[in-house]
């Protein structure tokens, strides 16, 4: 039998769906190029925006027409993840030709549910979207073929950020347990797996209790580095991190430990104490701009990566010059920059003084374009610099050139072949187009 998924949203979508084909093969299914040819068809969804749900929509009319049509073969449809989890059984009763809606917290039933597709049905199996939430981490998360891996260190959220409906659809925080993530790691490792990235909702947090002692987050990062030694995994990323949460002992071992990239995510959101207190952040502008000071004092070099959200209920021209300053300040390596949607069941869906969407993406391309300004500069003068960098594939413009990752997260195109590809590398940084360094040759390590 076979199976297609469609992932939207997060990296955390990412590595479940990757779990739950891993689910599948060890069953003996087999991917299917499209939908239209699967006997199981799965859409993995995102909530955290309007417009990611419209898209689900679209593709679930999509699916509900061949369904109708005569000659179509049946398959199971299934809707997972945060949509799932916020609508529940209203999708059922909107779209009759869902046969599931499975939530983030009924991730248990799928081996159910896939018993019910193999038998050609689905009248044994009790409604999944009635299962009381209850999230099991995954034991393995890699896609087939990679190189690389998301490894899922925790789940949920309990900051609430009043714009962000993910606590509300991932439920409170929970850790997983520091024996299944190192038990994890050793077989990514068996597969050659050459970088991993370490994912939570708000990784800071993390915290094991076992035993009367208590693993946090620094100390996790340190286990995890002793595991890595002598095995084939040479880089360490993760995601996202809370500055509020972030650590002096995160910092050190980071610092301390070279196999944690150069790079680091630290979703900054706005420049304005008055925004941030709004959006409840629970961090002040200047609380922020030492925590850069600090991680670059001890990681000199290291580039910064952030997310932007403007236009937010109340916002005046002065919060916006705030954040065009703490732009120039900090100097981003690239930001994700949107400008703010009501979400509705968020706190912050009833806050008065919203902005007219003509003012808010007007705003929104001021910041967009000082952020083009300082990632191109940024860029230039890297220039002639060398760096290792990891080989992920072949380029999509040129089937001659391979693209290549730096620990900074930049990108660099160079000769060669896909023979190549999963292997560390020296390049120099010989120029720029667009936003891609391009080197004339590697140098194999």
């Amino acid at each position: 039998m076979t199976f297609f998924f469609e992932t939207y949203g997060c990296q955390m979508n990412t590595a479940e769906s990757a779990a739950l084909a891993e689910i599948l093969r060890e069953r003996g299914w087999s991917a299917a190029e499209k939908g239209e040819d699967a006997d199981l068809v799965l859409l993995n969804t995102c909530s955290v925006r309007e417009t990611a749900e419209k898209r689900v929509l679209g593709r679930l009319a999509q699916y509900a027409a061949l369904k109708k049509k005569k000659e179509a073969r049946a398959f199971t449809l299934v809707v997972a993840g945060c949509m799932a989890q916020r609508l529940g059984g209203k999708l059922r009763e909107e779209y009759r030709a869902v046969d599931y809606v499975m939530g983030t917290g009924a991730r248990s039933v799928f081996p159910q549910i896939l018993e019910a597709a193999e038998r050609g049905g689905r009248e044994a199996l009790p409604d999944p979207a009635g299962v009381e939430p209850a999230f099991v981490f995954s034991s393995f998360h890699l896609e087939k073929g990679q190189f690389r891996s998301f490894v899922p260190i925790m789940h949920g959220c309990n900051n609430f950020c009043s714009y962000c409906i993910v606590p509300y659809v991932r439920g409170r925080e929970i850790s997983r347990s520091p024996s299944s993530i190192l038990e994890e790691i050793r077989r990514l490792s068996e597969k050659g797996v050459r970088e991993i990235c370490l994912l939570g909702q708000n990784v800071n947090t993390y915290r094991w209790e076992e035993g009367g002692g208590v693993l946090d987050f620094p100390g996790l990062l340190e286990l995890v580095a002793g595991a890595l030694k002598e095995t084939s995994v040479r880089w360490v990323r993760f995601l996202s991190a809370n500055p509020r949460d972030f650590s002096p002992r995160a910092i050190r071992a980071m610092a301390d430990n070279p196999v944690f990239c150069r790079h680091l995510h630290l979703c900054v959101q706005h420049g304005s104490d008055a925004v941030l207190r709004a959006m409840n952040r629970n961090y002040t502008r200047e609380s922020y701009l030492a925590l850069v000071r600090e991680i670059r004092e001890a990681m000199p070099g290291i580039s910064l990566s952030t997310d932007i959200l403007v236009g937010f209920p109340g916002e005046t021209e002065e919060d916006v010059r705030l954040t065009l300053d703490l732009m120039e300040e900090v100097k981003f390596l690239y930001a994700y920059m949107y400008h703010y949607n009501p979400r509705e069941g968020t706190a912050a869906f009833a806050l008065p003084g919203r902005i007219d969407d003509k003012v808010k993406r007007e705003r929104l391309g001021r910041v967009i374009a000082l952020q083009k300004k300082h990632t191109k500069e940024l860029l230039k003068n890297r220039i002639g610099e060398q760096e290792t960098v990891l080989i992920e594939g072949i380029s999509r413009k040129n089937a001659d050139e391979l693209i290549t990752r730096t620990e900074r997260d930049e990108m660099v195109a160079v000769p060669g072949d896909a023979s190549l590809i999963g292997s560390f590398a020296r390049a120099t940084l010989s120029s720029l187009r667009g936003n891609t360094f391009r080197a004339e040759r590697l140098e194999f390590l």
